[in-house]
C-alpha cells in the first residue's frame, strides 16, 4: 500500500490588502489570571530532539494542563462568555465572576474541547450551555461535557451541520452561539474568542525570556486559533515575524484548497471528514482567521493520518534527556508535520522553502492532551494511525 504524502502549498499573497491583526488584547489574559484555575501551561524546550533534527531549539505549549480540562480551548470560550455577560450587563469582565445575573444559555457545535470549555463556564458564571456534537464524536469527551453540568448530545451531522443546526436552536430559543468561526452578522463572539486564545502567545513569550522564535507550526480547523496565534506574532514581532506554517488533515483540508485556488473566496470540505484528529475536522473557514492567515502564513499543509500518529508517539517517548508530552491527535498534528519535514529526505524541498536549518527555533502548540484516552492508547500503545481501522 503506496504511503500517503504531506503536501504543501505556498501562499502566494494576492488575494486581498491586509487586515487587521490586533489580537495584542490585554484583556483577556488579565480576565483568565483572575479566574481561581489559572496558571500558565508549561512551555517545554526539546532540547535534545532539535539537535537530533539538526535545529536549534524545538519548543512545545503543552495546554493538556488548561485549567484542568486538558485543552486550550476553554481559553476562547471563557472570555467571549464573559465579555457577552459584561457588556450585557455594563460590570467590568473581572466582576462578572463575582456578581450572579439572570443566566443565559449558550449553544455551541463541538467535537469536544471547545464544548467542554463553554460548559466549564456556563457552570463558573451560573449560567446554562447546550452542547451539539458532530456523528462519529468520543463518548468520553461527551461524558467530560454532560459533567460540567451541560445538556450536550452526539447528533447524525458533520461538524459544520451541527454549528448551523446550533444557530437554528438559537434563533428558535433566544440562545446565545457561541463559536470560533465566523459567517455574516456573527463575528463579535468569534473575535472575542481568538482573542481569548492570545493567552497562550502572552505566555510564550514571557517563558521564551527573549530567545526568538523564527518558525512556527499552527494545525487549524476552521483556522481561527492559528489566526489568533499569528495575529499575535505578528504584532509582536513586526517585520522580523516567523516563518508560519498551518497544519490540517487531508480530509478536511478547507484552508490548504482556499490557499491553492488562490481567487479570493473561501473554498469548503463536505462529507464525513473522518480523520483521526477530530479538532481539525472543519470543512468551512472562518473568515476572521482566514484574513489573517491569507496575508501571513507562508506555507498550508495537508496531511495524513500518521503525522499526527508520528507527532503523539514522538511526544509521548521523546529523545532521552527531553520531557515526555502527553498529545492527542489534534494537538500533536503540528509537531508530527514538522518532524517529517525535518527528517524526511523526499520532503528536503520543503525544508528548504521554509528555511529550517541549524539557527531555527521552532514552536509548536499541543491543544490538546488525551481527551480520548481510548484512542490515544490506540495509536500510541497499539501503532494504529486511527480509529477507523479495524
Amino acid at each position: 500500500m503506496k504511503k500517503e504524502k504531506i503536501e504543501m502549498v505556498w501562499n502566494q499573497k494576492k488575494v486581498c490588502q491586509k487586515e487587521d491583526t490586533t489580537f495584542l488584547n490585554a484583556k483577556a489574559i488579565e480576565f483568565h489570571k483572575s479566574l481561581s484555575a489559572y496558571q500558565k501551561t508549561p512551555l517545554v524546550c526539546l532540547k535534545n530532539l532539535a539537535e537530533k533534527l539538526d535545529v536549534n531549539n524545538i519548543f512545545i505549549k503543552d495546554e493538556s494542563f488548561r485549567f484542568g480540562l486538558n485543552a486550550f480551548k476553554v481559553l476562547g470560550a471563557s472570555y467571549a462568555i464573559a465579555n457577552y455577560i459584561s457588556q450585557k450587563t455594563g460590570q467590568n469582565i473581572k466582576e462578572v465572576l463575582k456578581t450572579k445575573v439572570e443566566p443565559t444559555t449558550f449553544v455551541t457545535a463541538t467535537d469536544g474541547n471547545h464544548g467542554r470549555g463553554v460548559a466549564w463556564t456556563a457552570k463558573q458564571l451560573g449560567q446554562k450551555a447546550v452542547v451539539y456534537m458532530p456523528k462519529g464524536s468520543s463518548q468520553e469527551r461527551l461524558n467530560n461535557i454532560i459533567a460540567e453540568g451541560a445538556e450536550a448530545k452526539i447528533t447524525n451531522m458533520n461538524y459544520d451541520d451541527a454549528v448551523r443546526f446550533s444557530e437554528q436552536k438559537a434563533k428558535e430559543n433566544g440562545w446565545i452561539v457561541v463559536q470560533d468561526t465566523a459567517w455574516e452578522g456573527y463575528t463579535d463572539i468569534p473575535t472575542w474568542i481568538m482573542q481569548g486564545y492570545t493567552t497562550m502567545g502572552q505566555e510564550i513569550m514571557e517563558q521564551l525570556q527573549g530567545q526568538k522564535i523564527t518558525h512556527i507550526f499552527l494545525q487549524a480547523g476552521v483556522g481561527s486559533m492559528a489566526g489568533a496565534i499569528t495575529g499575535f506574532f505578528v504584532n509582536h514581532y513586526q517585520e522580523e515575524k516567523p516563518v508560519i506554517a498551518v497544519v490540517e488533515p487531508t480530509k478536511a483540508d478547507c484552508l490548504y484548497q482556499t490557499a491553492k485556488a488562490n481567487d479570493g473566496t473561501l473554498h469548503c470540505v463536505t462529507g464525513d471528514m473522518n480523520t483521526i484528529m477530530a479538532g481539525l475536522a472543519c470543512g468551512e473557514p472562518c473568515s476572521i482567521g482566514w484574513n489573517i492567515l491569507k496575508n501571513y502564513a507562508e506555507a498550508f499543509f495537508r496531511c495524513p493520518e500518521y503525522v499526527a500518529a508520528d507527532g503523539m508517539r514522538i511526544l509521548a517517548a521523546p529523545v532521552k534527556g527531553d520531557t515526555a508530552v502527553i498529545s492527542g491527535e489534534s494537538g500533536a498534528a503540528g509537531f508530527g508535520c514538522m518532524v517529517n519535514i525535518l527528517q524526511d529526505k523526499a520532503l528536503e524541498e520543503m525544508k528548504n522553502k521554509l528555511k529550517l536549518d541549524k539557527n531555527s527555533n521552532i514552536l509548536c502548540i499541543s491543544t490538546e492532551g488525551d481527551t480520548d484516552a481510548q484512542n490515544y492508547q490506540n495509536v500510541v500503545w497499539r501503532g494504529k494511525y486511527s480509529k477507523f481501522e479495524n
